[in-house]
C-alpha cells in the first residue's frame, strides 16, 4: 500500500487541479472573496459552516471545502498535511487499532494507495473504492464501493457521508478483531470493483 505522503491519486490530483484552475469561473468569485465572505458566517463549526456555504451560496462539497481549507484556523492541518489529519481524526486507541488492521488488509492488496482526509482516511485505486471513519467509543465505519447484498454483514449507506458517494455499502466494526478474512475478502473484491 502506498503511503509515501501522496494523498491522492494522479487521476484524483488531474481532478483537483482541474477544479481548482476552474473555481472562479464556477462559484463566480475568486477565492479571496469567498474568504471575506466566510467572515460573515454565523457558524463556528467546520461541518455547519459547510453546510452554511453549501445552502446560502449553492456551494458544492468541493468548493466548499476549498474554501474551508483557505480560511481555517491557524494550527488546523490541511490536506497538505496527512500525518496531522490522520493523529487529529484517530485520537482513540480502539478506533486507530481497526484503522491499522484495515490498512493491513490495504497492504495486502496491489496497488491500493491511502490517503488521509480530515474525516475519513481513503483507500484508492485509481478512484476511491473504500474509506473509513472513526466512531464513537473506540469503534470503526467503513464504507465499500460494493452491493450491500455480497454479504450479511453489509448494510447500505443510509447516512449521507463525506467520502464517495460510491461506497454503497458500510459495516460497523467494533474492534480490530473485527476486522477479519470476511473483511479483508470484501476490501479486495472492491478494491476489484474499484
Amino acid at each position: 500500500m502506498k503511503t509515501d505522503g501522496a494523498v491522492l491519486t494522479e487521476r484524483q490530483q488531474k481532478w483537483f487541479a482541474t477544479v481548482r484552475a476552474n473555481f472562479e469561473k464556477q462559484t463566480g468569485r475568486p477565492l479571496e472573496a469567498w474568504v471575506e465572505i466566510m467572515k460573515t458566517c454565523p457558524e463556528t463549526a467546520h461541518r455547519a459552516q459547510a453546510v452554511w456555504l453549501k445552502s446560502g451560496y449553492c456551494l458544492g462539497q468541493n468548493h466548499a471545502a476549498q474554501i474551508l481549507d483557505a480560511v481555517r484556523a491557524e494550527g488546523s492541518p490541511g490536506w497538505d498535511e496527512p500525518a496531522a489529519l490522520r493523529a487529529t481524526l484517530w485520537k482513540d486507541a480502539g478506533s486507530l487499532a481497526i484503522l491499522e488492521a484495515v490498512e493491513a488488509v490495504a497492504a495486502g492488496v496491489e496497488g491500493v494507495m491511502s490517503g488521509q482526509r480530515k474525516g475519513y482516511t481513503a483507500f484508492s485505486r485509481p478512484v476511491q473504492f473504500a474509506a473509513i471513519r472513526p466512531l464513537k467509543g473506540g469503534r470503526a465505519l467503513l464504507g465499500l464501493k460494493l452491493e450491500p447484498e455480497v454479504s450479511a454483514r453489509l448494510s447500505a449507506a443510509v447516512r449521507k457521508e463525506s467520502w464517495s458517494e460510491r461506497l454503497s455499502a458500510v459495516v460497523e466494526l467494533d474492534d480490530a478483531a473485527a476486522v477479519d478474512g470476511e473483511i479483508a475478502r470484501l476490501f479486495a473484491a472492491a478494491a476489484e470493483r474499484g
